[in-house]
């Protein structure tokens, strides 16, 4: 079984920059498509970014595309999250997300396993 955990969030002005990571434990991690959502206070959890399992197809929010990018190195077993230009609506927990199929959809439920999130506060 895979099992996620993320890191990298943090404070950041806004303008600036931040990588999550989401470091998998198992073997297996390349045959899993991942995943990148977020949930602010008070609100549901929100698509920000899938890729295949390979890598190779990437789709993203509307609210994020051109500025967040989606990536994985699967030697590492890693998944990042690149954003730039944070704004405050960006805040958030940001929460990762593997399905062991090659590619996981756009709603939460598509995917089966989670880390346990890592809060990205972007100050005006």
């Amino acid at each position: 079984q895979v099992q996620l955990v993320e890191s990298g969030g943090g404070l950041v002005q806004a303008g600036g920059s931040l990588r999550l990571s989401c470091a998998a434990s198992g073997r297996t991690f390349s045959s899993y498509a991942t995943g990148w959502f977020r949930q602010a206070p008070g609100k549901e959890r929100e698509f920000v970014a899938a890729g295949s399992r390979g890598g190779g197809r990437t789709y993203y929010a509307d609210s994020v595309k051109g500025r967040f990018t989606i990536s994985r190195d699967n030697a590492k077993n890693t998944v990042y999250l690149q954003m730039n230009s944070l704004n405050s609506e960006d805040t958030a927990v940001y929460y990762c997300a593997a399905v062991n199929a090659y590619y996981g959809g756009r709603h939460y439920d598509e995917y089966d396993i989670w880390g346990q999130g890592t809060q990205v506060t972007v100050s005006s």
